[in-house]
Formats: C-alpha cells, sequence, structure tokens
C-alpha cells in the first residue's frame, strides 16, 4: 500500500484558531485534528504507512493551530507513535517542518 497524503488545503486555505468552540467557521486546529487527521493517522498505522502531510496551498498558519493539530495528537498518542508515522511536505515553508516536530516533541 502507498503513503497517504493529507493536504491541508483540502481542510481549510486559511487555517484558523486553536479550538472549535472559537466558532463554526473558525477552521479550527482541533477539529481538523480530531476529524482529518487523526482517522487518516489510524489508517497509516495500521497499514504501517507513513502519513505525509502536505502543507502548502494554505495563507499561512498560526501556531496555536500547529500546537493544537500536532501538539494535541502528540499527548494523545505518544511522541514516538506521531513521530515514527508523520512525514511533512512544505515547499513554500519549509521551517514549518522543524517547528512542528518540536511541537511534537514538547507536548
Amino acid at each position: 500500500m502507498d503513503n497517504i497524503i493529507l493536504f491541508v488545503k483540502s481542510f481549510s486555505i486559511t487555517p484558523g484558531s486553536r479550538y472549535k468552540e472559537e466558532g463554526k467557521k473558525a477552521h479550527s486546529g482541533e477539529e481538523f485534528r480530531e476529524v482529518f487527521l487523526e482517522p487518516q493517522f489510524e489508517q497509516a498505522e495500521k497499514a504501517n504507512i507513513k502519513l505525509i502531510i502536505n502543507l502548502d496551498g494554505t495563507i499561512g498558519y498560526g501556531t496555536s493551530w500547529l500546537e493544537e493539530v500536532f501538539g494535541g495528537l502528540s499527548r494523545k498518542l505518544g511522541k514516538d507513535r506521531v513521530l515514527k508515522t508523520l512525514e511533512f511536505i512544505s515547499e513554500e515553508e519549509p521551517y514549518l517542518i522543524d517547528d512542528i516536530k518540536q511541537y511534537i516533541k514538547d507536548a
């Protein structure tokens, strides 16, 4: 089975707040993690393949959004599992990859 690629821009080109409670159109990190990332993560982990997160195609990311998505996943599942399964692509803002990996490790 091939790796799974998850495009954040398919969720929203304007990732927004940290929490769902901040509004229905907030495009929150919590919503992305729960609805998009976690099911794909489980599928990739079961198949022993990588889940590749493509970060390109949005207008940018707030640190709270990134921390909620990837730090939140790490708090829930453990950093070793998350780092083993996830990979990242960002041609537009490659520094985000190091930032995200730090959120995962610090969670």
